[in-house]
């Protein structure tokens, strides 16, 4: 089977991505700083790489057919001051440019590189049903945000843009909101549960694009397996949700009926996340049109499927 270069590899998205790919026979090579980890599993490897210093253990380039990159400073792992924002900026086009300088200067056999990329390059809208009308939903062709997000996504899928001139497939995933037991958003909203309280953010009438971490994953595996996949997609199931909707699915298959429902008011998030609040109150409906075009399957549609499995994992 191929090799697959992963960047990011042991994080929320690259772990389930390493165990799926492991499953389906291919040899998984995860970059890392310090070329540490261990594993029974002889179809997995780690190589060492510096996005500071700019260098990359050249034979796993070599060794690698495909390349997922999902490398990245985490968006909400602090508050947003100066210098974690430029961090988060620096963490991806730095990385992205370390890939393509490898890419340029070692002979490689990559066929096609699948970046990561986010739903924050969307722009914020009140896209919410009025008077009969249908739900207003972004498409991939949708130009940037002009706020942090925006501009961040932008800058960091043009980093890795110059694949395609060396004729390598190239493939971009804007993700949206994950949800998994192992981390991320659910994480979040399941620590006022443990209370019996289903914190609502803001109004709670905020439009979330979210997807189950299985479909993510499969939408990677497509993208390496579907040569006919090209540019950008968004990685969202078929049917956003308000807040509310989100966070009461999760409340009533954690708590049953023995919970309280509570808004966390608008102002408070300000003080508590700073500009980050922007993100959690944001509103934007994001087409999945695109990749069910390609003849991609949701396992989890809708929310209540996702939560239903979250709930029995």
């Amino acid at each position: 089977m191929a090799t697959v270069l992963i960047t990011g590899g042991t994080g929320l998205i690259g772990t389930a991505l390493a165990k799926e790919l492991l499953n389906k026979n291919y040899e998984v090579i995860i970059l890392s700083r310090s070329k540490e980890g261990s594993s029974s599993n002889k179809k997995l490897s780690y190589a060492k790489w510096n996005v500071n210093e700019q260098t990359i253990d050249k034979d796993a380039i070599a060794k690698a057919d495909y390349i997922i990159h999902l490398a990245g400073a985490g968006i909400a792992d602090k508050r947003w001051t100066k210098k974690r924002k430029q961090e988060i900026i620096d963490s991806r086009i730095k990385s992205s440019e370390l890939l393509v300088k490898a890419l340029q200067e070692n002979e490689n056999k990559v066929k096609a590189v699948i970046s990561s990329s986010a739903i924050g390059w969307y722009i914020s809208l009140d896209s919410s049903p009025k008077n009969g009308n249908t739900l207003r939903k972004h498409m991939e062709s949708d130009p940037p945000a002009n706020d942090f997000l925006g501009t961040t996504c932008q800058k960091w899928e043009e980093s890795i843009e110059p694949i395609k001139t060396l004729n390598k497939r190239l493939v971009k995933i804007r993700t949206g909101i994950v949800l998994s037991n192992e981390g991320g958003a659910i994480k979040e909203f399941k620590k006022p549960l443990r209370f019996g309280i289903a914190a609502i953010l803001g109004s709670g009438k905020q439009i979330i694009s979210w997807i189950h971490i299985d479909d993510l994953v499969r939408i990677y595996m497509a993208a390496i397996e579907k040569e006919t996949m090209n540019g950008v997609y968004n990685g969202v199931a078929p049917v956003p949700v308000t807040n509310k909707e989100l966070v009461m699915e999760l409340a009533k298959a954690k708590k049953k009926n023995f919970f309280i429902p509570l808004h966390v008011p608008s102002w408070a998030l300000k003080i508590l996340l700073g500009e980050m609040s922007i993100e959690v109150l944001k509103s934007a409906a994001i087409s999945a049109d695109k990749i069910v075009e390609t003849g991609f399957s949701f396992l989890y549609p809708s929310i209540d499927l996702a939560i239903q499995k979250l709930a029995a994992s």
